[in-house]
């Protein structure tokens, strides 16, 4: 009886199985072995990848300061105008920090003058406003553009590096090959990536700028009817 007991406990024990050994490989061997020009282009991609970034952020925030404009900011200048306290005026747009201000401001130090003067010392600082708000963003369209077609020439770069290996090598395997072909997948990945995260990065903050303008071009308009009728 005893012998069948233990016949019975081995027959529906679970053999013990060994786990596979896996070897995991980092992602900078991976860069490694596309030798010196893949980690040139990696690295380029990177530098890309960064200055992307803090333009992105960077103009970002300093466009929605720019279209943070109160409207208790045009009323006042309404206000002070009608009651013609012009310098008033100006001290209030002083203490502004807004392109709106700086336009209004413009307009107020012009009162005196032909409507079509004043209009057009407006619109010349709302054209630099206009061009202080773009700034970088021509580099981020660049990095969008720039940084597939980088990715592009790592994945040439990379395919030239294996067929260069399968044509000089005896035995032909796939650990000769793998380096080439991560290097051809990773920077043309790695390319795509920062070109999409550019391109509607750009694209957001051209949509930014536009409400930006449209405020802008809002508030001059108000500022234009109140010279023309200050009552």
């Amino acid at each position: 009886m005893k012998i069948l007991l233990t016949n019975i406990f081995f027959l529906f024990q679970t053999p013990k199985t060994e786990e596979p050994v896996t070897q995991t490989t980092r992602l900078y061997e991976i860069i490694a072995d596309g030798g010196i020009l893949g980690i040139a282009i990696m690295v380029i991609l990177l530098f890309l990848s960064l200055v992307a970034v803090s333009i992105f952020v960077e103009r970002y925030f300093s466009i929605g300061k720019a279209g943070e404009i109160d409207q208790s900011f045009m009323n006042n200048i309404r206000s002070s105008v009608s009651s013609g306290n012009i310098q008033g005026a100006k001290n209030l747009c002083a203490q502004v920090d807004s392109p709106v201000a700086r336009m209004v401001e413009k307009g107020l130090m012009r009162i005196g003058k032909p409507l079509n003067d004043i209009d057009t010392a407006i619109e010349n600082v709302g054209n630099l406003e206009v061009f202080k708000l773009e700034k970088n963003l021509s580099t981020l369209a660049s990095i969008s553009g720039a940084a597939p077609m980088i990715g592009f020439f790592g994945t040439v770069t990379g395919m030239i590096s294996s067929f260069y290996e399968m044509s000089t090598s005896e035995n032909i395997t796939p650990d000769v090959l793998a380096g080439g072909i991560y290097t051809a997948l990773i920077t043309t990945a790695f390319g795509l990536a920062i070109g999409i995260v550019s391109f509607v990065g750009y694209n957001l903050l051209v949509a930014k700028v536009d409400k930006v303008v449209f405020k802008m071009e809002r508030s001059t308009v108000e500022f234009m009817d109140l010279l023309q009728d200050p009552v």
